[in-house]
């Protein structure tokens, strides 16, 4: 955002609801009492020690590391990543699209790990596009196989004999098979 810090900290104040706002209120007073300057760091490591502690956003961190596609699709597991992202604090900045870009695909499921693997993209934009591109290509893919199959003939190949090796009769009398009368 292209604002300076004391516009940050006015439009922060200026978001709170109801019991925040109270908060706030509180923690102005204390802020004001002590001769304390409240910038926005100051606005911001508050209201995460009250909102979100430090435990919380440890066991965020942990879940984003642990992240896996599984059986989400591109788009969920996109959804997921960039929430728990932010909890990682070593993907802020010029350098952090790289590393989330190894992290992406590391968390692939491995037939689409293996489709864009090779293509060493590194703008997470780009990656996310060709896994979905990827992902609707195989879809559309199977799904057509699948409803081929159903429409084929599902003959055995058992079906052509049906008959043969019974014993049959013929004139009152059972046969061998070979046409020759049985005793």
């Amino acid at each position: 955002m292209d604002c300076t810090q004391a516009q940050k900290v006015r439009y922060g104040i200026h978001m709170l609801a109801v019991k925040a706002d109270d908060w706030w209120l509180e923690t102005h007073q204390r802020f004001e009492v002590a001769s304390e300057e409240i910038t926005w760091i100051v606005f911001r490591r508050e209201f995460l020690r009250k909102y979100y502690p430090e435990d919380v956003r440890g066991k965020k961190e942990i879940e984003f590391l642990e992240l896996k596609q599984g059986n989400m699709s591109v788009t969920e597991y996109t959804a997921k990543f960039t929430e728990l992202a932010k909890f990682y604090p070593y993907y802020e900045g010029a350098g952090a699209e790289f590393s989330k870009c190894i992290k992406f695909e590391n968390g692939l499921r491995s037939e689409i790990k293996k489709a864009v693997g090779y293509q060493k993209i590194r703008i997470f934009p780009n990656m996310i596009g060709s896994c979905r591109i990827y992902e609707e290509y195989h879809n559309a893919h199977y799904k057509l196989v699948k409803d081929m199959r159903g429409k084929q003939n599902r003959s055995t190949p058992y079906d052509a004999l049906v008959g043969k090796g019974k014993v049959e009769v013929a004139n009152g009398k059972k046969t061998s098979g070979g046409g020759a009368p049985a005793s």
